[in-house]
């Protein structure tokens, strides 16, 4: 489902992946069942690609990962959450366009 430059992130993995990045690191929780989160498949995708070597951009699937929602208190979704440094530095809840995503980004990378 994920575009060649989207990573899926995993509860195994995140801290690796995401709290210990160098870059800044986008993650997109979703489920296979959300409608908001599927539209939005295709914008997370372009700035994977747009903002590659940058940043990096992934999913979370919240029905997968469960233990990774929780530990953020994912309560609605789409939610997108931007780590920097292993912290949380922006979010959104719900459906946002490529230009919001690239608002959260820029003001990181």
């Amino acid at each position: 489902m994920a575009g060649q430059n989207t990573l899926t992130f995993t509860d195994a993995a995140f801290d690796t992946e995401v709290l210990q990045s160098e870059k800044p690191v986008l993650v997109d929780f979703w489920a296979e069942w959300c409608g908001p989160c599927r539209q939005m498949t295709p914008a997370i995708d372009a700035v994977a690609s747009d903002y590659e070597g940058k940043a990096k951009i992934g999913k979370l699937n919240v029905d997968e990962n469960g233990q990774t929602a929780m530990r953020y208190q994912i309560r609605g979704i789409p939610a997108l959450l931007l780590f920097k440094g292993g912290q949380i530095v922006d979010q959104r809840v719900g459906a946002v366009g490529k230009s919001e995503l690239q608002k959260m980004l820029d003001a990181h990378v």
